[in-house]
């Protein structure tokens, strides 16, 4: 009775300290529209399908009249498509630069799959953008056994919990209680607890907390307790069952989720 398969997200968990591929783009493309985001709008629906995220972030009041104002009309699914191709084109330009594993995660994969855990992973790209992120993240170190993006799952993606259970199909898990899934947005959070499996929320170096690597190591030990804590009151309010600050502390969370399991404890 163990945790046999550990399910990450990508950017802002195992690359891209700070998710900001995506984040930069969004930006972009509002700001092109006539429609100035700011970058708490931007990240709000991170992890979600892109296409979702835009379609998402049209919705927000503030943007929504803001869009009525500048185009003369409430906004509709051809702008959502619009922004979209643009939004599919810019990142592809720049995304192979934004591909390093985060601290932690290539040690704690490799200690992970030589326990014999399989590491599956799901994403809020799609099957072209992650061609260039698995090519890029493999040649420094990262490889997960295997990846669900949106696309295999008829492009629904978190929070709904389809790509998980092609994972669990995929690599052999049991039960859902034997499966964690660890991701940096409450997308994430909920994407896990809709499949039934253990919910962790990593901080340093997620969407959720929203800094680059340099942001954070600039703070003061106190700024850095402030932040995290923050990001952690996030994740816990989405119902994650446990938070863990950097990857390091994954593979000793799974021997406390071990040791619920043994006596019979399961999600609460």
């Amino acid at each position: 009775m163990k945790i046999e398969t550990v399910i990450l997200d990508w950017a802002g968990t195992t690359v891209d300290f700070g998710c900001f591929a995506p984040v930069n783009v969004f930006l972009t493309i509002f700001e092109n529209a006539g429609v100035p985001v700011t970058l708490q709008e931007a990240r709000k629906p991170m992890g979600m399908l892109k296409i979702d995220h835009i379609r998402t972030m049209l919705e927000m009041p503030r943007i929504s009249e803001e869009w009525k104002k500048v185009q003369e009309r409430a906004f509709t699914e051809d702008d959502v498509q619009a922004l979209y191709v643009q939004f599919e084109a810019k990142l592809m330009e720049s995304l192979a630069t934004y591909t390093d594993p985060i601290p932690h995660v290539v040690d704690t994969v490799h200690h992970l799959k030589l326990a014999g855990i399989h590491i599956g992973s799901t994403t809020g790209y799609t099957d072209s953008m992650m061609d260039v992120v698995t090519s890029q993240a493999a040649l420094k170190g990262y490889k997960p056994d295997f990846l669900v993006t949106p696309t295999q799952v008829g492009d629904m993606g978190r929070p709904y919990p389809y790509m998980i259970f092609r994972n669990m199909e995929e690599l052999g898990a049991k039960t859902t209680k034997h499966v964690i899934k660890v991701g940096d947005t409450t997308s994430d959070i909920l994407e896990a607890l809709n499949a039934g499996v253990w919910a962790v929320g990593v901080i340093i170096g997620s969407s959720e907390m929203g800094l680059s690597e340099q942001e954070f190591m600039a703070l003061s030990n106190e700024e850095q307790q402030r932040v995290i804590e923050k990001t952690k009151h996030i994740f816990e309010e989405k119902g994650a069952h446990y938070t863990i600050q950097t990857m390091q502390e994954l593979p000793a969370l799974i021997e406390k989720i071990n040791e619920r399991l043994e006596i019979g404890l399961v999600q609460s």
